[in-house]
Order: structure tokens, then sequence, then C-alpha cells
């Protein structure tokens, strides 16, 4: 729809003091917003995620987490760390980071960006080819990934470990630490007592770039219940009972999963899970 105020010239006129003056019309800020939020490569699965609708359900975790990165928000860009998320798949770590860097965009205009670590590596690979028709050059690639004043660089560790591999994140890291500019880091993997251990955060990323992300960052371990376990229908109630029986699962070391072995140590656990049923309800009500 064309404005009513400007006709999509992104200039209006206003009369000030009997002079008339020549300033942007309000529509171009948002029209901006839109194009810098389009430009930031965020999956759809994560253009709804908002930190003010974030569920934490009670969890202290969480809730430090979601504390942490409103702070982060607030602060920008004068901020002087980045955070990194750490947690087992579905607790909310790129909801967090997603939500933190699209909030950043539509405060202070801007210019962020999303990769997840893996697609970000194919990428430059595919830079790698010979074939004349791909103009595309690893500069192309990389370059905005430096430059760009927010990174949410998603699933950290994931990628098989390599020679390549560890320079290639290592040069980003490195370039963004120089130029202190702000990075949001997820990652599955967590820190261990033996860092030899192979799962280990420690050996995923190498010891090099896990010393500068300790220099870069404020390191958050998340733990909680999965949300993607979570019924379409289910609630604050459910989250609940999900995040009781994963700190149950973890105590005694073995997975809950579906079928009747499952139900049977729910059963042990407490009579109540067994036969559990969603109580309904829509989530962060």
């Amino acid at each position: 729809m064309t404005c009513s105020i400007c006709q999509d010239s992104g200039w209006q006129l206003l009369e000030r003091e009997g002079r008339t003056a020549v300033v942007r019309c309000s529509c171009h800020r948002e029209t901006l917003t839109d194009r810098l939020l389009d430009a930031a490569r965020i999956p759809r699965r994560y253009a709804h995620c908002d930190l003010d609708r974030f569920v934490t359900y009670g969890n202290e975790k969480l809730e430090t987490a979601a504390r942490e990165a409103k702070s982060v928000v607030e602060r920008f860009p004068i901020v002087s760390k980045g955070l990194f998320l750490l947690g087992p798949p579905g607790v909310g770590k790129t909801h967090l980071a997603v939500a933190a860097l699209r909030q950043i965009i539509s405060r202070t205009r801007a210019h962020g960006l999303f990769y997840d670590t893996r697609e970000l590596l194919r990428v430059i690979r595919s830079t790698f080819g010979s074939d004349p028709m791909n103009r595309l050059t690893e500069s192309d690639v990389l370059r905005p990934v430096i430059d760009a004043d927010v990174l949410v660089l998603d699933d950290l560790g994931a990628e098989k470990t390599s020679e390549w591999v560890e320079e290639t994140l290592n040069y980003v890291v490195n370039a963004r630490y120089s130029e202190r500019r702000l990075t949001l880091f997820t990652s599955n993997y967590d820190i261990a007592e033996d860092a030899t251990d192979p799962d280990s955060l420690q050996v995923r990323v190498g010891f090099r770039m896990y010393s500068r992300l300790h220099e870069m960052c404020e390191f958050l371990h998340l733990y909680g219940a999965d949300y993607r376990e979570l019924p379409q229908n289910g609630g604050v109630d459910d989250l609940k009972v999900l995040w009781k029986m994963r700190r149950r699962t973890t105590a005694l070391e073995k997975p809950v999963t579906g079928g009747r072995a499952s139900r049977q140590l729910r059963a042990k656990l407490d009579p109540g899970l067994a036969d559990l049923k969603w109580s309904g309800g829509k989530a962060g009500t």
C-alpha cells in the first residue's frame, strides 16, 4: 500500500516556524526495519521469536538466560560481551538468540545476521568449485559474517571437526573479537570436566577457540523441558511436567521415551505420570 504521507518517496515536507523542511517519513523507518530483518537470514521457523513471549515456567536457568538476553538488547551497542547459550536440544537456546537479534535490529536498525554453523560452512565450501559461473567467493560469504553489527552463530560444534573447520571458525571468531562486534552463540555441547572427552565443547570447537570464546562471551547453561515435545495444545503446566520428567531421567541416566518400558519407568518415578494426560491450553498462558 502506498504511503499517504510521502507517496513512497521516503521523504515528507514539514512546516517549522514558517519554513518548510524535508525530513524522513515515518514509513521509512518501518520499511528499513523490515528490510534489515529480511536480510538477517532468520529461518521462518524462528521468525516469531520474542523475548517477552519466552515461557520460563519457573525454571531459574531459563529466567536467568532470558534476563541476560534482555540486558544485552537494552545495552546494545554499548555491550562488552556476547552470550554463549549451552544446553540440550529443545530448551530454547535458538529462540533466545534469535529473539535478541530481532529486537536489536528493530530497536537500533543494526545490521544483524543469523547462521547455522553447518550452513555457513556449507556455503563457504560451495565457493571452492571451479565453475566460472559461480561468482560467489569465500570473501563474499565471510565479509558480511565478520562485519555484521550482531551475529547469531547457531549450533556451534555440530560440524564434524577438521583442521579446515577449526581454522575457518577461528578466523570468524577472532575477526569479530578484534572488532568488538557482538556475537551470540548456541551449542548442544557442554563443558566437560574431562577436556579430552570427544563430546565436550572444548574438543568440538578446539582449545584455541574455546579460550577466545570465554573472553568474548558470558556462558549461560540452560536446562529444562524440551519445547519440541510439547503438544500443540500444551501449556505451562505441561512444560513443568516435562521438566520434572527430564530431571528424573537425568538422575537415573536412562532415557524416558515412548513405549511400554517408558510407562513402567514413569510409574516407578511417579504413579501420576504413568498415564499422563495433557491438560490443554496454549503455551505461555
